[in-house]
This record gives C-alpha cells, sequence and structure tokens, in this order.
C-alpha cells in the first residue's frame, strides 16, 4: 500500500492561518513597509506553526551579500544609552559594519524569550543575515535556536556558556582575581564588589572568582545588582553604614557607571576616597578619568572588542571562521587616584 504524501505546506496556507492576503505575507518576509507590528508577528507565528519558510535556495541565488546585521539587547532604553560599554561597544560593531556597507538592526527586549522570537522573526523573515547575541546565561535557549535555524551568530560569552557556538570573550574570572589581588597588596583585609545581575553568566563567573581570590581575608562582601547607577549607590550606601570592622575598606564594581555612583555615596557620608575607602571600577570609560579623584579601573579596549565581534561574525557568515572560542586580551589594571593603602 502507498502512503500518501504530505501536502506541501505553501504561502497561501501561512496567509490563511494568519488571516491575512498571500501579499501581506511577502510584505512581512521581505521586510517591506505596510504591514503593523502586530500583523507581522502573526504571520511570522503561523509560518512557525506550520512549518513553513521562505525558498532559501532562490535567496542564495540572489547573491549571499550581507546587509543588516542583528542585535538584541535585555536593556531598558534609559539604562541602555546610560551605560558608556554598550555605546563603546556598539561604535566598534559599527567600525567593522561600515566597511561592509552593513547596517546594524538594534532591538531592545525584556527578556530571553522575546529575544528567541525576535531572532527568529529576523532569521525566517530573511532582515538579517547573521546575528550578534550578548548576556548570555546558563542553559541559554538561544543555543538551541541557533542550532535548529542554521543561522549564522558570533556569540559574546565564555565558552562554559555559548554551548559551542563561535564566541569572543574576555576572560572576567583572572581580571577580577587581579582586582582583589592588588587591593590585598595594598593591605585591604575587607573588600566588598557591587556586581552585576546574578542571572548574566559573566556576572556568575566574577562572583565565583571573587569567592576564590578573597578566601583568605578578614571580610569579603558581593552584592547584586542591574548595574544601574541606582542600584550601585544602593548597595554602597548599605556597605559603608557598616561600622568598623565590619565595614569595607575596599570596593569593586562591575562598571564604571556604579563605581561613580559609589564615588558620590562616599562623599555624601563624609568618608574620604582613598583615606577611608578605596574604589575600583571595571570597563574604564571616560567616566573613570573625570571623577575626582579619578577612579582605579579594569581597562580594555571595548570598542577593539566589538570590532572583533563583527569581524568574527562576519568570519562566521562566509565560512572563513572555524567555529570556537576567541579570547580577547584580558583587561588589565590601571591604578589612579581613588585606590590606595587603607589608614
Amino acid at each position: 500500500m502507498t502512503a500518501t504524501p504530505t501536502p506541501r505546506v505553501t504561502i497561501k496556507d501561512v496567509a490563511a492561518r494568519a488571516g491575512v492576503s498571500k501579499g501581506a505575507v511577502s510584505l512581512a518576509f521581505n521586510h517591506k513597509p505596510g504591514l503593523s507590528e502586530a500583523t507581522r508577528d502573526r504571520i511570522f507565528r503561523a509560518a512557525r506553526e506550520l512549518g513553513w519558510a521562505p525558498n532559501l535556495t532562490a535567496r542564495t541565488l540572489a547573491g549571499s551579500r550581507v546587509d543588516v546585521v542583528g542585535l538584541a539587547v535585555c536593556r531598558p532604553a534609559r539604562m541602555l544609552g546610560l551605560e558608556p560599554w554598550y555605546m563603546e561597544f556598539v561604535s566598534g560593531v559599527e567600525s567593522v559594519l561600515a566597511e561592509h556597507s552593513c547596517s546594524l538592526l538594534l532591538r531592545l527586549v525584556r527578556n530571553l524569550d522575546e529575544e528567541v522570537g525576535v531572532q527568529e522573526s529576523w532569521w525566517r523573515g530573511r532582515q538579517i543575515g547573521g546575528s550578534i547575541l550578548v548576556d548570555f546565561r546558563a542553559d541559554d535557549p538561544r543555543v538551541g535556536l541557533v542550532e535548529r535555524l542554521g543561522m549564522p551568530v558570533v556569540a559574546v560569552g565564555h565558552p562554559s556558556l555559548t554551548g559551542g557556538l563561535t564566541s569572543v570573550w574576555t576572560d572576567d574570572a583572572t581580571a577580577v582575581t587581579e582586582a582583589v589581588r592588588y587591593l590585598a597588596a595594598l593591605g585591604h583585609r575587607r573588600i566588598a564588589r557591587v556586581g552585576g545581575a546574578a542571572a548574566l553568566g559573566h556576572t556568575a563567573i566574577r562572583t565565583a572568582a571573587f569567592d576564590e581570590a578573597a578566601g583568605a581575608l578578614a571580610g569579603a562582601w558581593q552584592v547584586a545588582t542591574d548595574f544601574s547607577g541606582e542600584a550601585g549607590a544602593r548597595a554602597t550606601r548599605s556597605l559603608l553604614t557598616a561600622a568598623p570592622p565590619d565595614r569595607p575598606t575596599a570596593i569593586v564594581y562591575d562598571n564604571d557607571v556604579m563605581a561613580v555612583a559609589g564615588l558620590s555615596v562616599a562623599a555624601e557620608m563624609g568618608l574620604r576616597v582613598p583615606a577611608d575607602v578605596s574604589l575600583l571600577a571595571w570597563d574604564d570609560s571616560q567616566l573613570c578619568r573625570l571623577t575626582h579623584p579619578t577612579l582605579s579601573a579594569m581597562s580594555h579596549d571595548v570598542h577593539g572588542f566589538g570590532a572583533e565581534v563583527a569581524r568574527t561574525l562576519f568570519g562566521v557568515i562566509s565560512g572563513d571562521a572555524g567555529v570556537g572560542s576567541h579570547p580577547v586580551p584580558t583587561p588589565v589594571l590601571t591604578p589612579r587616584g581613588s585606590t590606595a593603602p587603607p589608614r
């Protein structure tokens, strides 16, 4: 007995499922104007449910030129605009995209589930030629998505988090260890860290490294935040309101925005930096050099990091970059006026 073949899903079926015309489906998958975001999302959802995608062979025959690269970031818009790291990173990415006459499609998302949907819609809708994935978590669902779609990406994160995807990363654990050892060498025995969001993979790596490096100290504290200046200020105030010896004499911050906020809190509380408390920032943007005293920092070339990420992505797209990890130089300690031996 001959089995009846399963009917092939067509664009007409997708249109019927989404309640739109075939022309609307074509507009959605060719990234043309004329549709609301809600209608476009409904079309992509119908296509996913039916397992339909445009003819990729036709896409290949039309040429493999990459015109758009995607980047989704799970950050509130206001916070992203205030965070120097992302501004420098995007600047580095754009410097390479410009060489390829390519644009960046930036989308702010509320959570990972939303990003998974966005990335799939971008790829199925032929809106992008590849994507940059940032802020990895443990068991990150984007790894499975990329493998299922065959989507070219570069992962910004430690290889332990990125599931075998081509990754570009910095050695945060070594940098944290260097920061703690430097402060300990100055004579500090009570050191705190104001960290980022606990769910982020690189935050967890820094947390574990700090625990190990600070194990022999008389006192060590860690506080998780959302990277904002407000959260950094609250954490600093909480740490510094304790009376000695339960108060740290040095604080390491996971970004420069929180370190600047911490410097303001110390001044508000009548504490001198570095005479009463030493402060050490991460990232080392211009903010660190505009404060008084200037902030010691773990310095790295964020613009160059973004450029390397973009170059690696183009290598993945063209097949020239092998799958694997691409470490960039570890952040280097830059001592300035905000650190000194405790008194």
